[in-house]
């Protein structure tokens, strides 16, 4: 296979612990489709990394190195990391440095969703503080009402 950036041969090598196609002239790396998931695997579990990850798409100016079909370009989980994509589903093209970018994303996600979690534990245990756990009345009684009752 040839990188779709120069042209080089691509040869095989482990990345985190996944075999992975690497360009050694441009330091780019070819991941088979089901690949970018086990990259980002080895920093979240499938909880933590449900989401879109293509946002934005448009043509690539790169080709496939399996299909030879010109590839989408797109936003990376809406970040500012471009990442080109056979639309076939052979998988994803990462220039130099991107697979670092892709651990800092899903990092950064994590930590986002531990806040996120964090602040929903106190707010709950605020509310609950304000009138009473069984709905006996007070503040919490009146936010339960105003919402339907409904509570997560």
């Amino acid at each position: 296979m040839r990188c779709p950036r120069d042209g080089t041969d691509l040869i095989e090598e482990q990345l985190h612990g996944i075999e992975v196609d690497h360009c050694p002239s441009c330091n780019g790396r070819w991941l088979d489709h089901h690949e970018l998931d086990e990259l980002e695997a080895t920093r979240a579990d499938e909880q933590e990394r449900r989401a879109t990850i293509q946002y934005a798409q448009r043509e690539s100016e790169l080709d496939c190195p399996v299909c030879g079909e010109r590839m989408a370009a797109f936003n990376y989980r809406a970040y500012d990391l471009e990442i080109d994509t056979c639309e076939q589903e052979h998988g994803f093209w990462l220039d130099a440095g991107e697979d670092g970018r892709v651990h800092d994303i899903i990092d950064e996600r994590v930590r986002g969703l531990e806040r996120s979690a964090s602040a929903e534990a106190s707010w709950s245990h605020f509310l609950d503080s304000l009138g009473g756990k069984g709905g006996g009345g007070g503040a919490w009684s009146s936010i339960r009402s105003f919402f339907g009752g409904r509570r997560r």
